[in-house]
């Protein structure tokens, strides 16, 4: 799924995006404090097939997240 992430520069909050044309690119605005001044992150690939978290950085040790995103712990 072409799914992002991004990074607000106004609030500093993370959140995801899912785009599925270039057009929904245009406009984007962080759903925290509704600025548009948000930039796109490099995302890490990640998979699950038994509930535990792979991304390309390694497993995250006790993470249940459905993306790196939304992972509290993630490795460095």
């Amino acid at each position: 799924m072409p799914i992002y992430e991004f990074l607000c520069a106004r609030c500093e909050k993370e959140f995801e995006k899912l785009i599925l044309s270039a057009r929904e690119r245009d406009g984007i605005r962080c759903p925290h404090c509704g600025s548009d001044e948000v930039r796109q992150q490099i995302s890490l690939c990640a998979s699950s097939s038994d509930g535990r978290l792979r991304s390309s950085v390694g497993e995250c040790t006790g993470c249940t997240a459905t993306s790196c995103a939304g992972c509290s712990v993630r490795k460095p």
